[in-house]
């Protein structure tokens, strides 16, 4: 059990808390549930380049660092939804889910036919999951800051992240096309 390893467990474990801190009855709840999901987004970037330049990279947790990212970021999702059930963010969500859900999906595919590398993390996905990140951090501070509306601002963000996140999965879904286009493979 490394360091990276730990740092990717330790945010899988923070989600509780997370949650329970998002639906706390105080003024500071939401600056400190945006602190931890920042905090967890800090130790994201941090596991994976220890990892690598520590030279300890393993399996597990090539498995695990990205389930680790995907719950959490479903997890904000979810509550910021019930939070402001609406239409405004519910769209927007539902693409981010449905387009991670359909990724993997294909990546799980694809490996099982030998073609993982043709899924691989691309440029683009990195770039989304940025996006995703600074829209989740403004939704979830939720008050204005010093007058500026950053629920605003995170909503605006949100669809751009929405919209990176269908450019980034119609991009892995043109590389997958051969494999899943040629009849022979199935």
């Amino acid at each position: 059990m490394n360091l990276p390893t730990q740092l990717t467990l330790a945010r899988i474990a923070a989600i509780p808390v997370f949650v329970a801190v998002f639906y706390l009855p105080f003024s500071w709840a939401h600056p400190v549930t945006a602190a931890i999901f920042g905090l967890a987004a800090l130790t994201d970037w941090l596991d994976g380049y220890l990892a690598r330049r520590l030279d300890q990279t393993s399996r597990f947790g090539a498995f695990l660092d990205p389930v680790a990212d995907k719950l959490m970021i479903v997890v904000a999702l979810i509550l910021l939804v019930e939070l402001e059930a609406s239409p405004v963010l519910a769209i927007p969500v539902a693409v981010i889910i449905g387009r991670e859900i359909a990724v993997s999906a294909l990546r799980e595919w694809m490996a099982e036919i030998g073609e993982s590398s043709t899924v691989a993390v691309s440029m683009m996905g990195k770039i989304k999951t940025t996006a995703q990140i600074i829209a989740l951090l403004f939704l979830l501070y939720h008050e204005p800051l010093f007058g500026i509306p950053v629920s605003i601002i995170g909503t605006v963000l949100l669809y751009v992240a929405a919209g990176l996140t269908l450019w980034s999965g119609a991009l892995y879904l043109k590389a997958a096309w051969p494999a899943l286009h040629d009849d022979q493979t199935v």
